[in-house]
């Protein structure tokens, strides 16, 4: 398996600095949070595109994906969150990345209705990224926070161009096991996201291995399965100031993620 992180965890770094920061403790990729705060964003001229681009390239480090905020559940008219999707796969397409995660957003409908609205949407919006060669990946949280929940929608979509994002919080808040989720979601799997938390009330990013998240079983059921994409830290620091800077917690986190693996293998 292959290891990146989330810019969600060095909020406003410069791109030439996440390059750096990754090629420097060892990390394949990096999934870029595209939100107006950060430097990469749905605005970007194609100039600065390529330039994003050519930063990856020349550092040796692949843009695993795009983390964009389009909800694919939320009430409302198709027309504003296709447009959402369909610009955040061009910027996808641009930067060279394969997934654009996407979530479900549904709280406000019933679990019917947003199943269908996801699925309406999804399967519109499926087209366009097939013909730009770019896979929509539906995550596990809020309204779909487990991997039964996202497969009742992906289930209906049908479509290879939307897939799944597993978030291993998500799925334990939702009282899923990891067996359960991998067999609801592994047909549709395009990475997973890693992390660790004190507790279902304390959320407060903390380094890998030392709160309660079950990545041990995660990383185990994914090795046993033979499943071999990519593992993606996504330390919220943005969300939490107080949490000790992802810099320095690189080496490490790198480290218990490497020991999982062999010990799973």
């Amino acid at each position: 398996m292959k290891l990146a992180f989330s810019t969600l965890g060095v909020p406003g770094l410069p791109i030439a600095d996440v390059v750096r920061l990754a090629a420097a403790h060892g990390y394949h990729g990096v999934e870029l949070r595209a939100h107006p705060e950060e430097p990469v964003h749905l605005g970007l001229a194609p100039a600065e595109r390529a330039a994003v681009a050519a930063e990856f390239r020349t550092g040796g480090v692949e843009v695993l994906g795009l983390a964009g905020y389009a909800r694919l559940a939320a009430p409302g008219d198709d027309e504003p969150v296709l447009a959402e999707v369909h610009a955040l796969l061009e910027l996808a397409r641009d930067l060279g990345a394969p997934y654009v995660r996407v979530f479900p957003g549904g709280a406000e409908q019933r679990s019917e209705e947003a199943d269908a609205t996801a699925a309406r949407r999804l399967g519109t919006a499926a087209e366009y990224a097939a013909d730009l060669g770019v896979r929509i990946l539906l995550e596990t949280h809020d309204s779909h926070p487990t991997g039964a929940d996202v497969l009742r929608v992906l289930g209906a979509v049908g479509h290879r161009h939307v897939g799944a994002l597993w978030d291993v919080m998500h799925t334990w808040l939702g009282g899923e096991q990891p067996q359960e989720t991998y067999a609801a979601l592994c047909t549709y799997l395009g990475y997973v996201q890693v992390k660790d938390i004190a507790s279902a009330d304390d959320r407060t990013p903390l380094p890998l291995g030392s709160g309660v998240l079950p990545l041990t079983e995660c990383v185990e059921v994914l090795s046993r399965h033979g499943w071999d994409g990519w593992l993606c830290w996504e330390y919220e620091k943005r969300w939490y100031e107080a949490a000790a800077p992802l810099p320095e917690l690189l080496d490490a986190g790198r480290e218990h993620l490497t020991r999982l693996l062999s010990e799973s293998a």
